[in-house]
């Protein structure tokens, strides 16, 4: 169960190029110049489940997240979003953009590169790149903290929607692993 939702951050950290990709197939078949022949009608519908599993995805791990929320003292916090969310989306751009998913030795070498992007993702816990995360708003922040009661300080990545603010403040921290944490704002408090 854990791996399945560790694939599914994975797939929803290419969400933004997978509607790129999308956009472009659309725009080709109203165009006429693809035509809806197996790859094709394979391509759209694969895009389309990808769409729709990092979607569920990321609801899962956020929403459904089962993991107790902790109650913390952030000490300090740097907003490391820029250093990720750039050559992330560059990526995407890089393949959506000259790909042409019509040929099916171009499909075999996107969902090559895209497994092994995976291995290397999943392998090291990489689940705080997630451009798609950034599109909506969420700043990730390297943070150190206590939590409430303890006085051992330890560290993780967390995602908060919004400016962190540390001072005179605590929150509430879905620790999911130390790479992959969102701030219950519903429980903060002030």
């Amino acid at each position: 169960m854990k791996f399945f939702k560790n694939l599914l951050l994975y797939i929803s950290a290419f969400m933004p190029m997978y509607v790129l990709v999308l956009i472009k197939l659309v725009v080709e078949l109203i165009n006429q110049n693809l035509s809806f022949n197996v790859l094709n009608t394979i391509n759209l519908i694969t895009l389309l489940l990808l769409i729709l599993a990092s979607v569920a995805g990321l609801v899962w791990n956020i929403k459904y997240n089962k993991e107790k929320s902790k109650e913390v003292r952030i000490l300090t916090k740097h907003n490391i979003t820029d250093q990720h969310f750039l050559g992330y989306f560059s990526l995407f751009v890089f393949f959506a953009i000259p790909l042409d998913l019509s040929y099916v030795s171009v499909y075999c070498v996107f969902v090559a590169i895209l497994i092994m992007i995976g291995v290397v993702y999943i392998h090291n816990s990489l689940y705080y790149i997630n451009p798609f995360l950034n599109l909506l708003g969420f700043s990730f922040y390297d943070i150190t903290y206590v939590e409430v009661g303890s006085q051992e300080e330890r560290h993780a990545k967390i995602f908060y929607k919004g400016d962190l603010v540390i001072e005179n403040k605590t929150y509430f921290v879905k620790l999911k692993n130390e790479n992959f944490s969102f701030v219950d704002k519903n429980r903060a408090n002030n």
